[in-house]
């Protein structure tokens, strides 16, 4: 059963000192702060608390795993304090494993979910691609199945927004991110819609790392029956050309 969810973006920067020694930008500091607080909200009371982050692959994430910064080209001397290591289980109801480091994202929810207070013992990790959509809500259904679970989903909007964009500017991105905001303020069934109805093409060209990881919250959603609990927007913004979205969904008490 899903009892929250917090929405986080797909950036390593989310991690203190991968930004540099320098001081942060201030709509940095303010994503962080973010994130951290819906973090925080999700997990404060569940059992179990999955990650989902976007990888290459749909997998789960196990063994000893290093919650470093590496696969960004960030090493680990320039991250405030040690990096921790971490012993990963397989995810009940999760998809198979595959033996590999963490990609970025997943990184960054391992981080913010141990610095919530997360014991690894309680921490799962998986990782999913763009792909067909109904094997992505099963896997949302199956990894809340067993037990009252959090899950910690990592993934950003449009990457083409403007000229310091990570990917060339389109003129769709902009309004992909307002449709999705909008949908995600007015919550409830509106908020659920707008996330299942993305286009997975369109996602893809416009950069957005969140529609895999959408798709298994949906999943979740859509176990849980009865009213699609609200959520809050914590923070939006787009940030360096791309948008960045938090959001604390509250499930069943």
């Amino acid at each position: 059963m899903l009892v929250a969810a917090a929405l986080v973006p797909d950036t390593v920067l989310l991690l203190p000192g991968a930004a540099g020694r320098g001081p942060d930008d201030p709509e940095l500091v303010a994503l962080r702060s973010a994130a951290t607080t819906a973090v925080a909200r999700a997990v404060e009371r569940a059992p179990r608390v999955v990650v989902v982050a976007p990888g290459p692959v749909d997998r789960s994430v196990t063994g000893v795993v290093h919650a470093g910064a590496g696969a960004a080209g960030v090493p680990d001397h320039l991250l405030a304090g040690e990096v921790p290591r971490v012993l990963l289980g397989r995810a009940p109801g999760g998809p198979a494993d595959v033996p590999g480091p963490p990609g970025t994202g997943a990184a960054t929810g391992v981080r913010l979910a141990l610095e919530a207070g997360v014991p690894a013992s309680r921490l799962h990790v998986v990782e999913v691609a763009p792909g067909g959509a109904a094997p992505l809500r099963e896997l949302g259904g199956s990894t809340t199945s067993d037990g009252p679970t959090a899950l910690v989903v990592v993934g950003s909007g449009a990457a083409r927004h403007g000229h310091d964009a990570p990917l060339p500017h389109d003129d769709r991105a902009a309004a992909v991110e307002r449709e999705l905001l909008a949908a995600l303020r007015a919550g409830g069934a509106s908020a659920r819609d707008a996330l299942a109805g993305l286009d997975v093409a369109q996602a893809v060209a416009l950069g957005v790392t969140g529609w895999a990881p959408w798709q298994v919250l949906v999943g979740a959603l859509d176990a849980g029956g009865a009213d699609v609990p609200a959520p809050d927007v914590v923070h939006a913004t787009v940030w360096r050309g791309a948008g960045h979205a938090v959001v604390a969904w509250q499930g069943t008490p």
